[in-house]
């Protein structure tokens, strides 16, 4: 991934969940709940989660596999992970954090029963490729989960454009200091394929017996799963 992604969100990490918070009015949280609930998630399973950032959804799945299982949290930008630690120490949860990229996971073959990565694929420079990486490290019989944003249809989709686009910007600048990350956010997320066009990304895999996609709040979000 570009230095300059990771000089960016470096940017904004110190206010990044304050941000989120704000703007997605607290929905992120059902979308990652979502999330783990698709990905099957069970008690003792390994789960390793990409881009986590600080770390939301890598303690969604802790909670979910329990004092048994494992959760490693990773991410390419060391600045976003600093939160990490006490966030788990303050939920009470066991979780690992460390610095690694998508596209080169440190990881053998076969580690994990679910691999996932939340509104981070659309950022790295190969999105197949990261899809691979994810399955690669995966079980035969796992799954990998990739939690993104959608494109919305309708009168819902233009107002949520239109909030991505004049809302989110000046907002986003205001709590976090840097307005061009939170207009390169929505920018991405409305160009990146969605809905039926990333499933076809993950058939070009070649890494999944089976995708599928499963919308979330019309469509502004969905939740990928391939099994490997």
């Amino acid at each position: 991934m570009s230095a300059e992604v990771r000089d960016m969100f470096a940017s904004i990490a110190r206010r990044y969940d304050t941000a989120n918070e704000v703007l997605s009015l607290g929905v992120h949280k059902g979308w990652r709940r979502a999330t783990v609930r698709i990905a099957q998630a069970r008690p003792g399973q390994r789960v390793l989660d990409c881009a986590t950032g600080t770390g939301d959804l890598a303690l969604e799945f802790k909670r979910a596999v329990g004092p048994s299982g494992e959760v490693i949290g990773t991410d390419f930008c060391a600045e976003m992970l600093a939160a990490g630690p006490a966030k788990a120490a303050r939920a009470g949860l066991e979780v690992q954090f460390a610095v690694a990229d998508a596209l080169a996971l440190p990881y053998p073959d076969g580690r994990f029963d679910v691999a996932s990565i939340a509104f981070g694929i659309r950022n790295v420079d190969d999105p197949v490729r990261c899809l691979r990486e994810l399955a690669r490290v995966v079980r035969p019989g796992g799954a990998v989960v990739v939690l993104e944003f959608g494109q919305p249809r309708g009168p819902f989709g233009a107002l949520f454009r239109a909030y991505s686009r004049g809302v989110m910007p000046v907002v986003g600048g205001l709590l976090t200091g840097n307005r061009a990350a939170y207009e390169y956010l929505p920018r991405t997320a409305a160009a990146f394929p969605a809905g039926e066009s990333f499933l076809d990304l993950m058939r070009e895999a070649a890494s999944f017996t089976a995708v599928e996609a499963h919308p979330l709040t019309f469509g502004t979000a969905f939740v990928y799963r391939g099994l490997k």
